[in-house]
């Protein structure tokens, strides 16, 4: 069986790369329709060897739809999804807009795929530091039972979408040069600098993005006495959110359990020997499906502590990838991709 899907947000990022993995993996498509806004609407984009044209993002635009991978930013999806629940599709929503409403999932296929099913016509995408953390950390959860997490992130400018990419090119190329940096897509440059700010600033004196990690780890783990922390800075890397992660446990784990676990864990591919200087970097992860783990090691601060470097490559397992792997359960479930 094939289906009818659309692509919202389709000349993005992670617009890009869902068409890319759409491809790879060779979802069933009987019709994609590549839907923007009317300044890309006509553009050409290559699908199976195709040129599909762009098309604008209007309600008439959905109609038809059964599936529809939505990245063309919050505001967009609760302007548009409820013209895509009326005409019966499911939306699998990479944006913010829904993620912490009570009767809408909140998924990751590795972690909680179960929850793909109990959907009303909306499966939120978590936030792409969030996926690639819970994904590590929930085997360690299920063996040991996790108290505490603190994140430090190392986040991507392509986590901001393809104009901060070109950005962070040209102020390179003006430094490198000697010439004005211009800074639009960042409040500062993020070229040779780090940023420890990511999204707006909310009353408690935590990022929105900081605050993401908190709430939607104990909404996915679905245990809200989880004590979570986190400090997100952007970095002048391209491609790939790294994450630092310290974790409390309620049962004392050593460093081989860890190892075994996520060895053996789905989406998971340690790397993680000291003696050969072995460990997770995004020049490596680039273009890569696993979330990356290493540098495990015992917290010599606490008892039951342990350390890990994390690194997943956000536009795919952090943002498209988990999307359409999302879809794919949906379509193996008959019956779930209509909803009352």
């Amino acid at each position: 069986m094939s289906y009818k899907v659309a692509i919202v947000g389709a000349t993005g990022a992670v617009g890009l790369e869902m068409l890319k993995i759409l491809e790879q993996r060779q979802f069933p498509i009987q019709e994609l329709r590549l839907l923007a806004s009317h300044r890309s609407a006509s553009k050409k984009l290559l699908f199976n060897g195709e040129q599909l044209t762009v098309q604008e993002l209007t309600p008439a635009s959905l109609q038809g739809c059964e599936i529809i991978l939505s990245s063309a930013g919050a505001a967009v999806s609760r302007e548009f999804v409820p013209h895509a629940q009326k005409c019966g599709a499911v939306v699998i929503d990479n944006t913010s807009a829904f993620r912490m409403e009570p009767n809408v999932p909140l998924v990751v296929p590795e972690v909680n795929p179960q929850r793909v099913t109990d959907h009303q016509g909306i499966i939120a995408n978590p936030n792409c530091s969030t996926i690639q953390m819970v994904v590590a950390l929930k085997p360690i959860h299920d063996a040991a039972k996790i108290r505490r997490i603190v994140a430090s992130t190392y986040q991507a400018v392509s986590g901001k979408g393809l104009r901060a990419m070109t950005e962070l090119e040209q102020q390179t190329r003006a430094v490198l040069n000697n010439e004005k940096v211009v800074c639009k897509e960042f409040p500062y440059q993020i070229a040779f600098n780090l940023i420890p700010h990511i999204d707006n600033f909310q009353e408690n004196n935590y990022t929105k993005e900081e605050m993401k990690m908190v709430l939607e780890t104990q909404k996915i783990f679905e245990d809200y006495s989880l004590r979570v922390t986190a400090t997100t800075v952007r970095v002048p890397v391209f491609r790939c959110h790294s994450e630092a992660i310290n974790i409390e446990t309620e049962r004392k784990i050593t460093v081989a359990e860890v190892r075994e676990i996520l060895t053996h864990a789905p989406g998971v591919k340690v790397v993680d020997d000291p003696k050969n200087n072995q460990y997770p970097m995004p020049v490596d992860v680039t273009g890569k499906d696993e979330v990356f783990v290493g540098r495990i090691r015992e917290d010599i601060s606490i008892e039951k502590g342990i350390d890990m470097w994390v690194v997943a490559d956000q536009l795919r397992k952090g943002a498209a990838l988990n999307a359409i792997q999302i879809a794919e359960i949906l379509i193996s479930h008959k019956g779930t991709i209509h909803h009352v």
